[in-house]
């Protein structure tokens, strides 16, 4: 047995992550009737881990795991490693593509089924396994999954980055009180909520078009491109930066990070917001498919409600929507290795940035930050103090030499 799966992975300074496995043919999915109750939702937990949500199951009776929740997944995925730890049956083989050109060999899964801690009475066929070690290594943290839209369409959630909570309603008796705006959807084959939005660059006329919702990025706007090409966006003289440490399950992803005037989404427009122009030729980033992709640096502005079933996602801003998207950088990208992702190594250096000016360089290891161990820290929370304007001394191992360096970042784009 050998098929033919798309995977679209992207990973970048900024660390964002898309998945899309195309529907296999055979075994159909079994499961447990939802068990969220009619009248009040349950209430589970996520950790944001490089701005993604991170949720803990268990596969077959398993010790906790951590999955991914991702609106740009279908299929539960399991990590080929943690797979064999938990001795699941592979089947045959099957490839993915996606950002980039390479492909990614993997397996279906016989046989397992996985449960969301804090969500009674429901389980859910695990149907694939890919090794996903490269995506643990950039998010520094233990990574052993993804859930998607087969879990998502049996409920409606109601996601909560404020709280860093997902609530799940029963799908069939939901009723929206609240302020926010019932915007349209449709699900693709891939199981992808596709949307209706405008993009208006700053130097060309709007853009209206699909855009895909995808929770499992932790960007902000993605445009594809197809659509960068046609509308001549990186020909017109815009401020752009280099697209560092970007890749994904088909490799290395080419393009720029710049700005656009504003991106529409229903009554709502989100200004001057942070966009990567693909410039890739083939992969998940080349499609015509969509205008763009549509990830939680602008989606966490909201309190987001998927509701599959009736065909909609409401959004309903927080009290962060009117903030500016200001955040500023440090130029570098970033890998882990080791046990508990203790070493912490500089993959990538932007010229002209804060690391650059710093002097840091590619295979670098961060020590420390302020005199906090980078084991201690984790990536996750280095993202969150790199995207203040600041200064901070950091320790650094060049080889056997060890010595502190001063970085101030900044706004770069």
């Amino acid at each position: 047995m050998n098929r033919n799966y798309r995977l679209a992975t992207v990973l970048s300074a900024a660390l964002w992550l898309t998945f899309a496995v195309t529907a296999p043919a055979a075994r159909p999915a079994t499961q447990a009737p939802a068990a969220a109750p009619s009248t009040s939702p349950v209430t589970i937990p996520f950790e944001l881990v490089t701005r993604h949500i991170v949720v803990k199951v268990r596969v077959n009776n398993s010790r906790p795991l951590s999955f991914v929740f991702d609106t740009g997944d279908k299929f539960a995925i399991v990590d080929t490693d943690v797979a064999s730890e938990l001795g699941l049956k592979l089947e045959g083989q099957v490839h993915v593509g996606g950002a980039g050109a390479e492909k990614l060999a993997g397996s279906t899964v016989k046989d397992a089924n996985w449960t969301l801690v804090g969500l009674g009475g429901f389980s859910q066929p695990v149907r694939l396994a890919f090794p996903l070690g490269r995506l643990a290594a950039r998010f520094g943290e233990d990574f052993d999954g993804i859930i998607g839209s087969d879990f998502i369409r049996q409920f409606v959630i109601e996601v909560d980055y404020q709280q860093r909570v997902l609530k799940l309603y029963d799908k069939n008796k939901f009723v929206y009180t609240g302020s926010g705006e019932s915007v349209p959807v449709q699900l693709n084959s891939e199981g992808h909520p596709i949307l209706e939005g405008v993009v208006s660059p700053i130097d060309s006329e709007p853009i209206k078009g699909k855009f895909v919702l995808d929770l499992g990025s932790g960007g902000s706007l993605g445009l594809m491109s197809p659509v960068v090409s046609e509308h001549k966006l990186l020909t017109n003289g815009l401020k752009t930066i280099k697209a560092i440490g970007v890749g994904g399950a088909g490799g290395r992803v080419t393009g720029q990070f710049g700005r656009v005037k504003s991106l529409q989404i229903g009554k709502y427009t989100i200004a001057n917001p942070v966009v990567l122009f693909s410039e890739d030729k083939a992969g998940a980033n080349a499609t015509s498919s969509v205008v763009g992709n549509i990830g939680q640096l602008i989606a966490s502005r909201f309190k987001v409600f998927l509701d599959y079933q009736h065909n909609r996602i409401i959004f309903e801003p927080t009290s962060t929507f009117a903030e500016p998207m200001d955040r500023a950088g440090a130029g570098f990208a970033l890998t882990t290795e080791g046990k508990n992702h203790a070493t912490v190594r500089i993959t990538d250096v932007l010229e002209n940035s804060p690391a650059f000016e710093a002097g840091l360089q590619v295979d670098d290891i961060i020590v420390s930050v302020d005199g906090t161990a980078a084991s201690e820290l984790r990536v996750t929370r280095m993202v969150e103090m790199f995207d203040r304007p600041n200064s901070f001394v950091l320790i650094v191992k060049r080889g056997e030499k060890t010595f502190p360096v001063t970085l101030v970042t900044r706004k770069l784009i």
